[in-house]
């Protein structure tokens, strides 16, 4: 690549969410914002190899685009008001310098991922608007045709106009939760990355988890005194910094037990537990995504498998329970008793779950682990069986055709 096309690329994952919400601002349309930054950062990969990259990148881009959309207002019908509208608007002067932080990102982010929007739609949005994901691209990470998802996408727009969802960041009272419905966004397309859901895409999705990591990032400089921000940053660097561990030469996923621990992220360990130990000092009751942090603060912290302080996992995981009782975080609570008291008293607990999990791959897994740590494998090849058939990726299901494979014949 040459110095340009460098800059191009690093501009467009630094500035693209700020054009983009600029334009918002300004013309109060998600189509026009959109299809005018496209069409500013092709300007710029047009001229910026010939005419060099200008001093202030976001500040040209965000005039060019500004141009743009003023030229596509004047050429759409019926446009009267809306030129008069532009007009009114338009400032031929540059924008000031975009390195301090504002809140038009953030607006743009709560507009995304408003509720009104069905989930799929939010997490589309914001990948597109936000994220600058192209829409063959958030099509391939989801699984869907291209044409769906630009359908899904130009839906979500039409219904944020039509209802007038407002771009604007939430009243005090209403913050809270809406913060937690965009972290539940950034959440789930960073676990579509770190073990993508399909049997035909790769099974670990780096472009999505760093992607979601850049976006939680965002979001904690726009709030830093969130600790439900800063817990899920911290979450997802210390899962993250396990990637490069976690699949076999051959494709197939390694279990947490059997990962070479010195192949982790020594640095993403670090800013995760120094993250961590921020909220932790806050003296500021834990949320969901601070106390998931906290378990796997203590999991990396451990050089060996068998070093790891499970009691603490344990008591992490009976605050959490008391945050969130549902049957997935119970299973996970299940594997740390197992490690304590012994498989069969954990395989008691997992059995209490299985009208709610029974669908559930991971509960037939966890389920087949015990039992075969117990030594009744023709159980856990039942176990292990009902998993494969319902686990979609294929280096999940290779690792549990292993371990079932490896079991006494009879």
């Amino acid at each position: 690549m040459s110095d340009a096309d460098e800059a191009i690329t690093r501009v467009h994952h630094e500035e693209w969410a700020r054009v983009v919400a600029a334009l918002t601002r300004r013309f109060g349309d998600l189509d026009i914002a959109e299809e005018a930054a496209a069409e500013a950062f092709a300007t710029a990969v047009e001229r910026w190899p010939s005419d060099g990259v200008p001093p202030n990148p976001g500040a040209w881009l965000t005039t060019t685009a500004n141009r743009k959309a003023i030229d596509r207002i004047r050429r759409e019908s019926k446009r009267d008001d809306k030129q008069k509208e532009a007009q009114l608007v338009y400032d031929d002067d540059p924008p000031d310098p975009l390195g301090a932080i504002d809140d038009d990102r953030l607006r743009l982010i709560f507009t995304c991922c408003h509720p009104a929007l069905a989930t799929e739609a939010r997490l589309a949005l914001t990948l597109r608007m936000v994220g600058g994901l192209t829409v063959p691209e958030i099509a391939r990470a989801f699984l869907v045709a291209e044409t769906t998802m630009g359908q899904r996408i130009t839906r979500a727009k039409a219904k944020i106009k039509a209802a007038r969802i407002p771009y604007r960041v939430p009243s005090a009272e209403d913050l809270p939760s809406r913060v937690s419905g965009v972290l539940a966004v950034l959440f789930l397309v960073f676990n579509e990355g770190y073990l993508a859901t399909g049997p035909d895409t790769d099974p670990v999705r780096q472009d999505l988890t760093a992607e979601a990591i850049r976006l939680t990032r965002l979001i904690r400089a726009l709030l830093p005194e969130d600790g439900e921000v800063t817990g899920l940053l911290a979450l997802m660097l210390l899962t993250e910094a396990r990637r490069s561990a976690r699949l076999s030469a051959g494709g197939e996923l390694v279990a947490l037990d059997e990962q070479d621990r010195g192949a982790w992220d020594a640095e993403l360990i670090a800013e995760g537990h120094r993250l961590v130990r921020e909220r932790l000092a806050s003296g500021v009751a834990p949320g969901r995504y601070q106390i998931l942090a906290a378990i796997n603060a203590v999991h990396t912290s451990a050089r060996d498998m068998r070093d790891t302080d499970w009691s603490q996992v344990l008591a992490l995981y009976d605050q959490l329970v008391r945050l969130d009782p549902s049957p997935v975080v119970a299973l996970n609570r299940a594997v740390a008793v197992g490690e304590l008291d012994g498989p069969e008293v954990a395989l008691a607990a997992v059995g209490r779950l299985e009208s709610r999990l029974v669908g559930y791959h991971p509960f037939h897994a966890t389920r087949a682990d015990l039992l075969r740590r117990l030594g009744r494998s023709a159980e856990a090849r039942a176990a292990y069986d009902e998993a494969i058939a319902l686990a979609g990726n294929t280096a999940e299901t290779a690792a549990l055709v292993r371990r079932r494979d490896q079991l006494g014949r009879f």
